[in-house]
């Protein structure tokens, strides 16, 4: 008989999970590798999960549970848009820095190394970012400091691309390297200079602060 896990040995098992998915994907590991590095057993994770597939989608919701706080704490005291925009820029990078296997393993399902689950994965993974994006956007052209003209769901389509390659810039080897060839090897560790052009593009993007007024076209 297993005794009951505790919510931080819980923790330790799915974030080992996290991360030794991320490193040999779905089908190149195994339930007792992966209870060895966490400090368990196998036989633990199978009565808790059940089998490898379960455990390894428990440990994508784990992790998917953890982005989602981080973004709904971003944007629940902004007011505006560009102080809202900013927020989530800061906050990823910082999650993206601490929970580098997170994202990891967000590319890892993104370049097709989990097919089987691609499309009930997609779903989970970009619902709720879709819905934060597309909200705060909303509420910008409701109050009328962006474009009039702006279609809310295409433009958090692509500002979710933009967020999406930021994070793999701070936490995947190839896209840190590919980061640094663009902006200098002293971006990872000094972001700051970073976020400001992104803001400006953004702005720009969006109209912030620049004449928003639709003008006929002749």
């Amino acid at each position: 008989m297993y005794k009951k896990l505790d919510e931080k040995t819980m923790h330790l098992i799915l974030e080992t999970g996290i991360d030794q998915f991320a490193r040999f994907g779905l089908d190149r590991d195994n339930n007792n590798t992966i209870a060895k590095a966490a400090g368990g057993s196998g036989g633990v994770l199978y009565k808790y999960f059940g089998d490898k597939d379960s455990f390894f989608l428990a440990c994508v919701r784990h992790s998917l549970a953890q982005l989602d706080q981080v973004l709904q704490e971003a944007v629940a005291h902004e007011t505006d848009i560009e102080s809202g925009i900013r927020s989530i820029i800061s906050a990823l990078i910082v999650h993206a820095r601490e929970h580098q296997c997170h994202n990891a393993l967000y590319n890892e399902i993104t370049s097709g190394g989990c097919k089987k689950y691609a499309r009930e994965l997609a779903r989970e993974i970009e619902g709720s970012s879709a819905a934060v994006y597309t909200r705060l956007l909303e509420n910008a052209r409701r109050a009328g400091t962006v474009d009039p003209t702006l279609n809310p769901q295409a433009f958090a389509f692509f500002l979710d691309n933009l967020f999406m390659m930021l994070q793999f810039s701070f936490s995947c080897e190839y896209y840190r390297e590919r980061m640094a060839i663009f902006l200098g090897s002293d971006c990872v560790d000094n972001p700051e200079k970073l976020i400001e052009s992104f803001m400006h593009f953004i702005k720009n993007a969006l109209k912030i602060g620049g004449d928003r007024r639709v003008c006929d076209r002749i």
